[in-house]
C-alpha cells in the first residue's frame, strides 16, 4: 500500500455505507490526495486505535451472524444486514459512505500556506476526527497535539478519546462539586487511565468490573477500591467502596441492564451510613449523578426507584464536553497527555492490523466483542 502525497495522487480509505434496503457494507477505496489550506497540514496516519465509539460507527446494530466478505485479499467488501427495526434510528446516514476512525497519529508530510502549519513540516502529531482509518488526513493545525521528542506514533495513537475522556470525567467531578468517582468498566485502557490519574492526583475511585482476573489486573496496580459485579458480596463491597471515598458520581460504560441503578442505591445506602439526616420519604438531600458514556450493554436500562429524589441519569460525549469545558482547558489537558504520555496515558494493544486485515471476518470477530484485552491497533500505512 502506498500513495503519493501530492495532489491529484489518490489513498486507500476505508468506508462505512449503510444502504436503505438494510445492508451494512465495509470497503477500502480509492480517494484522491487532498492538498492542505492555510492552517491545515497532510498527516500520513501510521496508528489509529480501535475504540468502542469507532466499532458502534464500523457495525452500529449490524447481526453479525449474517456477516459476509468478498473480493481479493486487499480489496475485500464486507456485508452485513441491519435488522429492520433499527433502521429507522440511521435515516440521516442512509446512502451516505461515511469515514471512520475517532483519531490517530502520523507524519506531516505537507503543509498548508501559513506559518504554523509549516512549522509542523516533518513532525509526528496526533489527530482527533472522524477518518483515521485511511493513509492520509488533512487536519487543521489547531485541532493536532505535536508529540513529544521520541515517541512514536503507536504511542501517540491513542492520545485523544481514552486520555481526554478520562481528564474530562475529573474535570466534570470538580466542576459539579463531587469529591470522588464510581467508574465501570475499570479494567479498560481507559479504566487504567482513570485509576492512575485519580491515585495520582488524590482523587477517590471506586472501580467496577465484571471478571475475577479484572479486579486482579487493578488491584495488582495498586487500586484500592476495586469491586467485582460476578462476586457474590458485589452489593456490600459497592457500598463500603462508596462510603469509603464519599463518591457520588458514577460514569457508566455498559449503558444498559441493572448496573446503573444498583451504582445508586450503593450510593445512597452509603450516604445514610455516613450522613446523619431526619428521615424523608424522598431520601437523602445528597445529590447523586451517573452519567452513561459508553454502550457495552446493548439491554435497556432497568432499575428501581430505591434510591431517593436527589439523583440525575445524563449522557457523557467527549468533544461536547471539551467544548463546554473551554480552549483553556482543553488546551491544559491536552499538555497533560503530552507530558504523561508513556506512563499515565500509555495504552496497549493486542494486536496491529493494516486496513485489509481490518475486513478478516475471524478478526472482526476478536476486536468486536470489545473485550479487556482484545483492543486493536489499525495501521494504515502497514
Amino acid at each position: 500500500m502506498s500513495f503519493t502525497a501530492n495532489p491529484g495522487g489518490t489513498a486507500l480509505q476505508l468506508r462505512s455505507l449503510i444502504r436503505s434496503s438494510g445492508e451494512l457494507e465495509l470497503s477500502i477505496v480509492d480517494m484522491p490526495v487532498p492538498e492542505p489550506k492555510p492552517g491545515e497540514v497532510l498527516v500520513r496516519m501510521e496508528a489509529a486505535p480501535l475504540n468502542p465509539s469507532d466499532l458502534g460507527l464500523l457495525f452500529d446494530t449490524a447481526d453479525m451472524a449474517t456477516l459476509q466478505a468478498t473480493g481479493p485479499r486487499e480489496r475485500r467488501v464486507v456485508t452485513a444486514r441491519i435488522p429492520p427495526a433499527a433502521l429507522h434510528a440511521m435515516a440521516d446516514r442512509l446512502d451516505v459512505p461515511m469515514t471512520v476512525g475517532n483519531e490517530g497519529a502520523g507524519t506531516v508530510v505537507a503543509a498548508g500556506d501559513s506559518p504554523a502549519a509549516r512549522a509542523l513540516m516533518g513532525r509526528l502529531v496526533a489527530a482527533p476526527g472522524g477518518s483515521a482509518y485511511g493513509q492520509v488526513r488533512c487536519v487543521p493545525v489547531d485541532r493536532l497535539l505535536v508529540l513529544p521528542d521520541g515517541a512514536t506514533a503507536v504511542q501517540g495513537a491513542s492520545c485523544f478519546v481514552n486520555p481526554l475522556t478520562a481528564l474530562a470525567m475529573v474535570e466534570t467531578m470538580r466542576r459539579d462539586g463531587h469529591k470522588a468517582i464510581v467508574h465501570t468498566a475499570a479494567a479498560s485502557n481507559l479504566g487504567q487511565m482513570l485509576e492512575r490519574i485519580c491515585r495520582a492526583d488524590g482523587i477517590g475511585l471506586v472501580n467496577v468490573v465484571r471478571r475475577p482476573e479484572q479486579a486482579a489486573l487493578l488491584r495488582a496496580a495498586g487500586a484500592p477500591h476495586v469491586c467485582d459485579t460476578s462476586a457474590p458480596g458485589f452489593r456490600d463491597d459497592l457500598v463500603d467502596a462508596i462510603a469509603a471515598t464519599g463518591a457520588t458520581l458514577a460514569f457508566d460504560a455498559t449503558g444498559g441492564g441493572t448496573l446503573a441503578g444498583q451504582i445508586l442505591l450503593a450510593m445512597e445506602a452509603a450516604t445514610r451510613r455516613t450522613h446523619t439526616q431526619a428521615y424523608s420519604r424522598y431520601g437523602s438531600s445528597v445529590l447523586k449523578q451517573l452519567y452513561f458514556y459508553g454502550s457495552l450493554d446493548r439491554s435497556p436500562v432497568s432499575f428501581e426507584r430505591n434510591f431517593g429524589m436527589a439523583w440525575t441519569m445524563g449522557g457523557f460525549l467527549l468533544f461536547p464536553k471539551l467544548e463546554e469545558l473551554g480552549a483553556e482547558t482543553q488546551e491544559r489537558l491536552k499538555a497533560r497527555v503530552a507530558a504523561e504520555l508513556t506512563t499515565t496515558f500509555a495504552s496497549h494493544y493486542a494486536q496491529s492490523v493494516s486496513l485489509a486485515q481490518m475486513l478478516v471476518p475471524e478478526t472482526i470477530a476478536i476486536y468486536n466483542r470489545r473485550a479487556t484485552g482484545t483492543k486493536y491497533l489499525v495501521t494504515p500505512n502497514g
